[in-house]
């Protein structure tokens, strides 16, 4: 089993830095791996660079990929528009295999429709991702109107009965969704495919707002963060904690600070119970084998 609390960067908290960049700023900032998005490789493609180049890029930074985001939508779409996405979604899974990347992530996007729609899809898609040995994890949005929490994405997942789909957890949309701290103690570990992190702002959510982009590093917000990551402890979680924390005041910062930043916010308390080490070691922060060589310890 991998130990609990391995660090992965989500590139959608750098989202203005350019791919390359923001992998060195990862690495430079004690991440263990990152969790890239559709989004990062069809912006290469538009600077002119081949799929094959942009994996290149990805294994040259030296940076395991834990999970790879595929265009979001195809749960609801419908048409051409479903044929379009789930064959944009075959280019995803073959991408990482490439990558050696096991897991794939899938959000409700903007799209909507009745359950019984994303379950019949959720099983064409699982199937597609099964199909490669790849798993796929569903995450719930607290502002979407079908999919905005454990108990309707559920529905969809026991619905579609795929063995290779789980819930994707972000504990910025359980605490929006009143699913914050032990909210999720009903979550059986098998359920739990992957988990992102991020804080929350005591303010709601603007009206009409469907991707907030107001997520804070961990202590800067009203998150429980003792409970939360001691309840997933608790349930034997050994995937990546995935820091997604898009901010537009993070993406005028320099990427490393913004790194640097999250890892030690995530190190120190609130999270989890860890004590401040004698001497701060910024690039050794991550949960992997540079995390125990730093000086932290977890609290018993």
């Amino acid at each position: 089993m991998n130990p609990f609390g391995r660090l992965a960067l989500h590139t959608w908290t750098l989202d203005t830095t350019p791919l390359a960049a923001a992998l060195d700023a990862a690495r430079e900032g004690g991440f263990d791996a990152v969790e890239l998005r559709r989004t990062d490789f069809k912006r290469c493609y538009e600077k002119g660079m081949s799929n094959g180049a942009v994996l290149d890029l990805v294994r040259a930074a030296g940076m395991p990929v834990c999970t790879l985001g595929c265009e979001y939508g195809w749960l609801f779409a419908t048409g051409e528009e479903s044929e379009r996405l789930f064959a944009d979604l075959e280019v995803t899974c073959d991408n990482a295999v490439a990558l050696d990347c096991p897991l794939i992530m899938c959000a409700p996007g903007e799209q909507s429709g009745p359950v019984s729609a994303a379950i019949e899809n959720l099983k064409r898609g699982a199937d597609i991702i099964g199909e490669r040995g790849l798993k796929v994890a569903i995450e719930f949005n607290s502002q979407h109107a079908v999919i905005n929490g454990i108990a309707p994405l559920r529905e969809i997942l026991n619905g579609a009965g795929r063995k290779n789909a789980g819930m994707l957890l972000d504990a910025y949309h359980m605490e929006r969704c009143g699913a914050g701290g032990r909210g999720f103690e009903g979550v059986a570990p098998e359920e739990i495919g992957a988990f992102q992190y991020s804080d929350a702002p005591p303010a709601p959510v603007a009206d009409g707002v469907k991707r907030p982009v107001d997520r804070l590093p961990p202590g800067k917000g009203v998150v429980r963060w003792i409970e939360v990551f001691g309840l997933l402890k608790e349930k034997g979680f050994d995937g990546y904690l995935s820091y997604e924390a898009p901010n537009p005041a993070q993406w005028e910062r320099p990427p490393v600070e913004v790194c640097r930043e999250a890892v030690t916010a995530h190190a120190r308390a609130p999270c989890h119970g860890v004590t401040t080490p004698a001497k701060r070691r910024p690039r050794q922060l991550g949960r992997g084998p540079a995390f125990q060589a730093s000086g932290y310890r977890e609290v018993p």
